[in-house]
């Protein structure tokens, strides 16, 4: 009998566990990573919130801290400034493309169209797809490179690959 209430327990427990990941939303997900840090704080400045905790689906090619970092100095101080918000949201926005699209989608698209794939973001810009080996790589307007370096992060109203690179739009 006891054999059986540890079972029953730890089944529970791990339906809980489960539910309560599957129910974090795209920003809930990224606030509980230390790794997208920067990236919250630029949501919440752009006032993206409300908008990725929507239903969705969105897929978000998320940039890491280091990426942030990696632009000159000062950028992502301006970018967070109130005067900024157009600017950051376009950002952002850029990063976002409505779907969700897997990793294992995102490569086949990829294979069937050629070894690219376009897909249109939110902020109305593109976002060309390729494959570097095993790597998905990304190349914005202005022809700058960003590598998925973390795939299929699931959340409850779409999906997040994390990538070294901000990319920018026109």
């Amino acid at each position: 009998m006891k054999i059986l209430k540890i079972t029953i327990f730890s089944a529970l427990m791990l339906f809980i566990s489960t539910s309560y990941t599957q129910s974090k939303t795209i920003v809930g997900v990224a606030a509980g990573n230390e790794n997208f840090t920067t990236l919250v704080a630029a949501v919440k400045a752009a006032d993206l919130v409300e908008t990725l905790n929507s239903e969705g689906p969105f897929t978000v090619f998320a940039p890491v801290n280091s990426a942030f970092d990696a632009l000159p100095t000062g950028t992502v101080d301006n970018l967070l400034k109130p005067e900024s918000k157009d600017a950051l949201t376009g950002i952002l926005t850029y990063h976002v493309v409505a779907g969700n699209y897997m990793a294992g989608d995102i490569i086949n698209a990829i294979k069937g169209n050629n070894g690219v794939f376009s897909v249109k973001t939110v902020q109305g810009g593109s976002i060309t797809l390729s494959l570097s080996g095993d790597k998905v790589m990304l190349k914005d307007a202005n022809g700058n490179m960003a590598t998925v370096i973390m795939a299929d992060v699931a959340a409850s109203n779409g999906v997040i690959h994390a990538i070294d690179t901000v990319v920018m739009p026109k």
